[in-house]
Order: structure tokens, then C-alpha cells, then sequence
């Protein structure tokens, strides 16, 4: 047996857990292996196959490697029963999943716990569901479980993973994202899971326009924004580190004062600057929020912020 396809095996049994529990999407394999850098991904049927870091360079060497995984991974996953899909993916922001790479129109059904979702396997450089920000959702869901009258402000929404589980447990939502296309796969996502759209918002804005002009305050806050973003469509560039301060505050100004916001990026050196710190109660919360099927401890940083107790 290949070293590669005896990883993939081990990684294999270990999710085993994972997806008697109900989860259908998951990490199987995340460069484990130095001579292997790639990404292997399990959305149900469709088995993605991903370089990350710039062009790859097939030299003969490096292209027996790919063979070898491929090999390994039709045998665990055979072709007639699995479709297998090779995104070759440069360094990118998050910002650049709304870049289309392919109009197959191939969306599918995955289960995350009680939950469902759309994802599509070719037709953009992110599926739809970041697979990273698993345990997050589950935060969220068991906050609403507790709380089922929260009002949640989800930013910078995406396809809506953080609403569903939220209405979900009974919670009331705003969905803010820059995308009709994403907006509307959020609504989707809240039909396939029975629940009804009405009396839940799905706003197309800027984030930072929707804050300073919303009058609104919530219970829960969930901001997860790009990296770095200069698309047209936001009313300023953004970079993370930059502007992260001007961001935090202008959430906190419409979160309760009992309340919580999850402040999450992937900018991989990210440092929280002390300005928050001082003026909110931050915990760093990253460890917690890692997925047990991922390796890099650097997926993402993820905050708990809220208001210092008085007194």
C-alpha cells in the first residue's frame, strides 16, 4: 500500500465520527504528507482535489506524486460512484469567491449535522460552505438553541450558513452580503431546511454602509470578512488589519449590551489591536473553532467580543 493512500485511510477511519454524527462535507487530507501539498476535500459524491500556493510546477517528480494520489484516491473513492474535481487555486482573499469559474449550474445537497446546504463543486473557487467555520456554526446554533428570540446580524454572509442554523433554533435574522447571487443561495439554503424567508432580512449593501445606517441592535453578531477587498462593489477598499478597529467598532455600536459578536478572518497574521482590547472584553477563541478534520492551526483567528461588565 502507498504512503499516500495509507494516510488517506487513516484520515478516513478518524472522521468516522464525524460522519456518523450526520456531517456529509468534510477535510480528508491537508498536506500531511510534504511530498502530497495538496487539499482533499469530501462533499458527499464530489471529492475536490485542491492546490493551494501558486502555479504547480509538474515536473516529473512532482507529477508521479499527483498520479499516486489520484490512484489512491479512485480506489477509496471509485470514479463510478464519485465525481472527483482538480481546483488548481492561487494564494486568494476571500473576496474571490465570487469569481465564477464555470457556469455548470452543479449545485448539491451536504448535511452538516441537522442542517442542509447547496454547494457547488465547479462552478466557483469556493463551493459555498466553509467547511472551516463548522464548529463556529455549531456556537451559534447552541446559543439560539438557548436563546430561541436572538436577533442575529450576520456579515459579510455568503451563502448564509450562520442564518440557517440560526432560524434554525427559532432566532430571527439579518443577512448582509454584497452578493444578489449569495443572497439568493441564503434563501435557498433556507428552503431546503423548511424554513420560511419571511421575517427574515437578506440585505444587499456594503457591510459598513448597512452599519452606519441601520438603527437596529441584535443579540448575536457574526462578521467574517475578506482578508482584503478593493471590489467595486464595497464604497471603499478594505484591508484587515487596517480597518479591522473601524469595523469591530461600528458592530459593537449595534450589538446589546448583553450580547456577543464573533469576529472572524483568515488574514494569517492577523493581531487584534490593542485599541479593542482595551475598550471590550476579547477572548481569543481560534483554538475552539479549528475543526477536528483540519491541520492548519491558521485557517482562520476567531473572537469572542463583548462589553465589559459594569461595575
Amino acid at each position: 500500500m502507498s504512503d499516500i493512500k495509507n494516510r488517506l485511510l487513516k484520515n478516513l477511519d478518524k472522521r468516522k465520527p464525524l460522519i456518523k454524527s450526520g456531517v456529509t462535507c468534510y477535510r480528508l487530507y491537508e498536506k500531511d504528507i510534504p511530498e502530497y501539498p495538496y487539499l482533499v476535500d469530501v462533499y458527499e459524491k464530489d471529492i475536490i482535489i485542491a492546490f493551494k500556493g501558486g502555479e504547480i510546477d509538474f515536473e516529473e517528480k512532482k507529477k508521479m506524486h499527483f498520479i499516486h494520489l489520484e490512484d489512491a484516491l479512485n480506489e477509496i473513492f471509485p470514479p463510478d460512484k464519485f465525481n472527483h474535481h482538480f481546483k488548481q487555486r492561487k494564494i486568494q482573499t476571500r473576496d474571490e469567491r465570487y469569481e465564477k469559474a464555470d457556469d455548470d449550474q452543479n449545485f448539491i445537497v451536504v448535511k452538516e449535522y441537522d442542517a442542509k446546504f447547496y454547494i457547488n463543486p465547479t462552478d466557483y473557487i469556493d463551493v459555498g460552505l466553509f467547511l472551516d467555520h463548522r464548529p463556529l456554526r455549531q456556537m451559534v446554533a447552541k446559543h439560539c438553541a438557548k436563546n430561541p428570540e436572538t436577533q442575529l446580524l450576520n456579515l459579510f454572509s455568503y451563502t448564509g450558513s450562520f442564518s440557517v442554523w440560526a432560524a434554525i433554533f427559532g432566532a430571527d435574522t439579518v443577512s448582509v452580503d454584497l452578493s444578489k447571487t449569495y443572497l439568493g443561495w441564503s434563501q435557498e439554503n433556507f428552503i431546503l431546511n423548511n424554513l420560511k424567508t419571511d421575517g427574515h432580512r437578506f440585505e444587499h449593501s456594503d457591510v459598513f454602509t448597512f452599519l452606519k445606517e441601520t438603527s437596529d441592535y441584535f443579540d448575536l453578531i457574526v462578521c467574517d470578512p475578506p482578508s482584503f477587498s478593493n471590489s467595486k462593489r464595497m464604497i471603499s477598499e478594505f484591508d484587515m488589519q487596517r480597518d479591522h478597529v473601524a469595523l469591530i467598532n461600528l458592530c459593537m455600536k449595534h450589538l446589546k449590551y448583553s450580547g456577543t459578536l464573533y469576529f472572524s478572518n483568515n488574514f494569517r497574521d492577523f493581531r487584534m489591536d490593542e485599541e479593542i482590547m482595551d475598550r471590550f472584553k476579547v477572548k481569543n477563541i481560534t483554538k475552539i473553532t479549528i475543526p477536528v478534520d483540519f491541520r492548519d492551526e491558521k485557517i482562520h483567528h476567531c473572537f469572542e467580543i463583548t462589553f465589559h461588565p459594569k461595575g
